[in-house]
């Protein structure tokens, strides 16, 4: 099928079968696109939590306001982004990337002192911004990455963040998450929107020509 077509198959699901499992190589391709997806400067800015621990999603429940299916689904990804920028962080992506090209470190220090001097001085809550919008374009990619395997998911930003951070302890690791998306499969026969017909904006009215 071609992506149109996933596209137009996938929906929010509402309701998962809890004795479905999606296959670990599944997962691991959905992961895979979030991880080579674009991001600004190459940077990498955000990480993708995997939970397959039952006992885990259970906890996360009341934390997404007592959505059910974060307990159901069979893995649950949490998209976190980077707290803020920082030299090490900048330096890192930069100083893997010249050594897997065979090239100098510092090739590329020009750019990246430019990098330095626009983010280091942003509050935190600035770089945060910008790190979230990085994450958005891997959870995007996701859930592409999904609908061509036909496995379902649900795009959520209904949880607290703050509870998510303390319960998986983010902050540790300069992380702060930003969205979660539950994978699995759908129960058809719990599911209302199911049946529903897919509806968006019409093409003349979505987009905009000049």
């Amino acid at each position: 099928m071609s992506l149109l077509e996933n596209l137009n198959w996938r929906y929010a699901t509402k309701k998962y079968d809890p004795t479905r499992k999606v296959a670990q190589e599944d997962v691991d391709k959905i992961v895979e696109a979030a991880r080579l997806a674009p991001t600004s400067s190459g940077l990498q800015q955000f990480r993708v939590i995997v939970i397959s621990n039952q006992d885990l999603k259970k906890k996360i429940v009341p934390i997404a306001w007592g959505q059910e299916i974060v307990a159901d689904c069979s893995h649950l990804l949490v998209f976190a982004a980077w707290d803020r920028y920082t030299e090490e962080r900048i330096d890192q992506i930069y100083n893997l990337t010249t050594d897997e090209r065979g090239l100098p470190r510092g090739r590329f220090a020009s750019y990246t002192d430019k990098l330095k001097a626009m983010y280091l001085p942003q509050t935190s809550e600035q770089n945060f911004v910008h790190t979230a919008r990085q994450a958005y374009i891997g959870f995007g990619l996701a859930i592409a990455q999904a609908a061509e395997q036909k496995v379902d998911c649900t795009p959520m930003e209904g949880f607290s963040t703050d509870e998510l951070d303390e319960l998986l302890d983010l902050k540790s690791k300069g992380l702060r998450s930003v969205t979660m998306l539950p994978l699995g499969y759908r129960d058809d026969s719990g599911d209302w929107l199911a049946p529903m017909k897919k509806v968006r904006n019409p093409k003349e009215e979505f987009v905009l020509e000049y």
